[in-house]
């Protein structure tokens, strides 16, 4: 195997970065993973994630983790409502009979964040994951590379990859090509107890996804299995706007007052979303990887995920796409079809920047159909064809 006695460091612990050491430790390797969290329980985790045929489904059969996964997906959280402004349902399947199917392509369980995370941590060897390590530079020696920390620390590896997520640090070190912002800005919000402080709402989300579209500017949301609800407020503007705003995000009622002002036709029924809001929102400008990127190929370096191949989020691709990339990566180092470590790089390279490329232009055609004046209608066609 190519990379047998090899040191490997996988910079980022999220799901690309755990996928990969996971399926590389059932093959033997050598593997470390360096993540800035201090600990397993540091970040606050987002809505969840749906799962699918071929990605990333495909990655937990391959990493002998599918049946831990069916003990913890949420059944009928795949299941979505759509709403106006004013809160009025045009659409909803949660009167459709579901099963799990897992192998149908169009069934796509959902699973919390940090469940998915907890499922391949618990899969690791003792002491894989080295916490509060975050990325600071690295520089060539001898065959491979020496890595530093914030924390003072460092590290060599022979092989690095890089999973550490849209502002990877690492991704300069293979190329200059950069992501371009995509016009669209998503503000993050979480309400804690949401069956307690926001009832009307978690009504209309009845456990699944709810999705509400104005004109060009929406509200989507989900809760978790903990029953927190995260919400994003998703709409067009200049790239600046989360610094220019003059926002305190840590003030709810200043951000309740922005939201009335932004969205002044939506019901009175959303404002208890920034009325009960935990913590500080946080904003999110979406970016994208230009779709036709390429780079040449390194003996001892390469990313996957975000990393790689950021893209807006409304395909549902990321998690799926970096599970994928982790399992093509992981069988091209693993394979005997390859004379070196630089040719098995550079096959995994042009297969995942071909996937990529196509996820993104779906991806960036779906944000702004999502964001124009009839984007409701859309939806609902597109839902229910006739």
């Amino acid at each position: 195997m190519l990379i047998q006695d090899k040191q490997i460091a996988v910079v980022g612990g999220g799901p690309a970065g755990l996928t990969l050491t996971r399926l590389l430790q059932l093959q033997g390797a050598n593997v470390k993973v360096y993540e800035r969290d201090i600990d397993k329980n540091a970040r606050v985790q987002g809505a969840p994630l749906d799962m699918h045929e071929g990605s990333g489904l495909s990655a937990l059969r391959a990493a002998h983790l599918l049946e831990e996964f069916k003990k913890h997906f949420r059944p009928g959280a795949d299941r979505k409502t759509i709403v106006n402004a004013r809160a009025e349902v045009f659409y909803s399947d949660h009167e459709t009979a579901t099963r799990a199917d897992f192998g149908n392509e169009h069934f796509r369980p959902e699973i919390d964040r940090g469940q998915l995370r907890k499922i391949f941590l618990e899969s690791l060897q003792p002491e894989t994951v080295i916490w509060d390590s975050q990325f600071v530079s690295m520089q060539a020696q001898n065959e491979g590379w020496l890595l530093h920390f914030k924390n003072g620390s460092s590290a060599y590896a022979d092989i690095v990859i890089a999973a550490d997520g849209a502002r990877s640090k690492i991704r300069s070190y293979i190329t200059d090509v950069k992501p371009f912002y995509t016009g669209i800005t998503m503000l993050e919000g979480n309400v804690q107890y949401a069956e307690k402080a926001v009832p009307e709402i978690c009504k209309l989300l009845n456990s699944g996804a709810l999705l509400a579209f104005g004109k060009g500017r929406n509200l989507l949301m989900g809760l978790k299995g903990d029953g927190n609800l995260t919400f994003y407020a998703s709409f067009k503007t200049d790239e600046s706007w989360a610094v220019t705003n003059g926002l305190d995000y840590a003030d709810n009622l200043e951000v309740l007052g922005w939201f009335r002002k932004a969205y002044p036709e939506w019901s009175s029924i959303w404002f208890k979303l920034f009325e009960n809001a935990m913590t500080a929102f946080i904003p999110r400008p979406l970016y994208c990887m230009p779709p036709d990127q390429s780079w040449k190929a390194q003996s001892n370096l390469t990313m996957l995920g975000d990393a790689a191949h950021v893209m807006p989020p409304s395909a549902g691709e990321g998690a799926n796409m970096a599970m994928v990339d982790a399992l093509e990566l992981s069988q091209c180092l693993c394979s005997a079809h390859f004379l070196d470590i630089q040719s098995a790089i550079a096959a995994y390279e042009r297969q995942m920047q071909e996937r990529a490329a196509e996820a993104a232009k779906i991806s960036l055609q779906n944000g702004e159909w999502m964001h124009s004046e009839d984007a409701l209608e859309r939806m609902v066609r597109l839902l229910q064809p006739s």
